[in-house]
């Protein structure tokens, strides 16, 4: 009888220390699902790129209304950007600040292609919190804030800003992540890439970092341009 007990007794505490491993990365996920089933959100990222990088993207702050729209306003080298998009459908502003679809901008082989491309992978915060939790390999909890390695297709897809194998050829490719969880509810989230990609047979180094910050969930008001309206309706 405290053979059995002690046996049940191991295979309880093997059961807790398994829960505890996989609960983690459930609380996160579940955190992000919560913000993306508030009425609304805002968010500002930023990105850290190393001062030799070519490309270096500005700051972005968009806005997100759950099963409507998602409005977000993207700089890129002084010039601003903005992207709508509802369901699948996207417009975003071209050079000259015309509004455009990616079927528009299927034959451009400059930043209107860039920008197709990224209006079509584009995710809110709440989901995009969701994709990098399950490319975390263990998720560990200190307080509020959890952290973890991601794996390497992880990696590589969030160098890509997309999924899939598709796109430039990647190697070395590395990266973490780190979660801010407030009364159950993503607040916060950054990840790290690094790695080098290869464009036309030259190989180039990326490290970057990108910081979501969460800001006035259910007190948002998301207006959309009327030249956005007209390319998704």
């Amino acid at each position: 009888m405290k053979k059995q007990i002690l046996v049940l007794g191991l295979a309880g505490l093997a059961g807790s220390l398994l829960a505890a491993e996989t609960s983690a990365k459930e609380e996160v996920i579940n955190a992000a699902k919560k913000l993306g089933e508030k009425p609304n959100y805002s968010w500002k990222t930023t990105v850290v790129v190393p001062e030799s990088a070519q490309f270096k993207p500005g700051p972005s702050e968009g806005k997100a209304e759950k099963d409507g729209f998602t409005h977000v306003k993207m700089s890129f080298g002084g010039n601003t950007t903005e992207l709508v998009k509802k369901g699948d459908k996207a417009a975003f502003t071209n050079r000259d600040g015309d509004w455009q679809t990616p079927a528009d901008a299927e034959g451009d082989q400059g930043p209107g292609r860039f920008m197709a491309g990224m209006a079509r992978n584009f995710k809110a915060p709440a989901a995009q919190a969701v994709e990098i939790a399950e490319a975390t390999k263990e998720l560990k909890k200190d307080g509020d804030v959890y952290t973890s390695d991601l794996t390497e297709q992880g990696a590589k897809n969030l160098m890509r800003f997309r999924r899939g194998g598709d796109g430039p050829t990647i190697n070395d490719a590395k990266g973490s992540a780190k979660f801010w969880v407030k009364d159950g509810v993503l607040s916060k989230f950054e990840y790290k890439v690094t790695g080098s990609m290869n464009f036309n047979g030259n190989d180039i180094d990326v490290e970057r970092t990108t910081t979501v910050e969460i800001k006035d969930v259910g007190n948002t008001k998301v207006e959309i341009p009327e030249g956005a309206k007209k390319k998704l309706s």
